[in-house]
């Protein structure tokens, strides 16, 4: 058996066959505390044979050729340590679109397309003419890219502190068809960007400083630590996020479409009341995700209501 076989605890050797891998893999995650191990497995087998999962499940008795299985057995290695398929895969479903990840950037997770579904509920409200939209600390630009390529009248820019992670952005606008209408820029913030926007979106990190610890590994060693810490009570980023909209959002109709955690609500609210952002109804004011949790916070500018349809 080859080091990576051993390194995941013992998958097949000689020959082996879809079914058999799948099994021992689930087995091997599932003692490891992985939540969801037979997808998982599937997920990792079918990258280690270049095919999607339903190509597994039609042939579950194929044999599994020794290359194809120690790389299998690699990849298992890695989600039994706790290493997210995400990043083992180097690629996240978000939207109903796949984006490119990098260890520079933060894993978008489902509950961020509430504030995707927020915010296309706001431009379809605004004026038909052309929107602009700023994306502050964009990581993988997943919030920029869905919101160009489902608005088809918006021009955007993401604006990230890491270079690296503007680099993948700009990536994925390429590589799902939009980089014709964002543009990228390294900025702490909205610092340097001049000019005002329709819509500025944020998923500032909001993790209180001393919560970081207990964090599930997936998320504490391998999302980057300045995309999680929010500082000692979790708001530092939305303080910053709310004074850099203040400034760049349309002072006569400009939205504020900001990610919270959990019991922020409030204490946001109360961040974009003083920066002269109004709360609004439904589909802006506090949306919850798909848990019932408070997941977004949106306010708009003087004006606003004046200027939608």
């Amino acid at each position: 058996m080859s080091g990576a076989g051993a390194a995941a605890g013992g998958l097949a050797a000689g020959e082996a066959t879809i079914a058999r891998l799948l099994s021992q893999a689930s087995s091997l995650l599932a003692g490891r505390a992985i939540a969801a191990p037979g997808l998982d497995a599937r997920l990792l087998l079918a990258h280690a044979l270049g095919c999607d999962q339903a190509s597994l499940i039609a042939r579950p008795g194929a044999g599994v050729g020794a290359a194809a299985r120690d790389a299998f057995s690699a990849l298992v290695a890695r989600r039994a340590a706790r290493e997210p398929v995400s990043r083992i895969l180097g690629r996240r479903e978000f939207f109903g679109r796949e984006f490119m990840l990098a260890a520079s950037v933060l894993d978008p997770r489902p509950d961020s397309e509430t504030a995707v579904e927020v915010a296309l509920a706001i431009l379809e409200r605004l004026p038909g003419r052309p929107l602009r939209i700023c994306d502050l600390g964009t990581g993988s630009g997943a919030l920029l890219v869905t919101l160009l390529a489902e608005c088809p009248r918006a021009t955007g820019l993401g604006i990230d502190i890491d270079p690296a992670a503007v680099v993948v952005a700009r990536a994925n606008a390429r590589w799902l068809g939009v980089a014709a209408r964002a543009g990228f820029c390294v900025a702490d913030w909205a610092g340097p960007v001049a000019g005002t926007f329709d819509l500025v979106i944020a998923n500032p990190p909001y993790i209180g400083r001393a919560a970081l610890a207990a964090l599930e590994p997936e998320v504490r060693d391998h999302d980057p630590r300045r995309a999680l810490d929010g500082g000692p009570d979790g708001l530092d980023g939305h303080r910053a996020v709310v004074a850099a909209g203040r400034r760049i959002a349309d002072p006569a109709g400009g939205w504020l479409v900001v990610e919270i955690g959990a019991d922020q609500a409030g204490a946001v609210a109360r961040l974009m009341s003083a920066a002269g952002f109004a709360p609004a109804p439904p589909p802006a004011g506090v949306s919850h995700d798909l848990a019932g949790r408070a997941r977004v916070v949106a306010g708009f500018r003087a004006g606003a209501r004046a200027g939608q349809k």
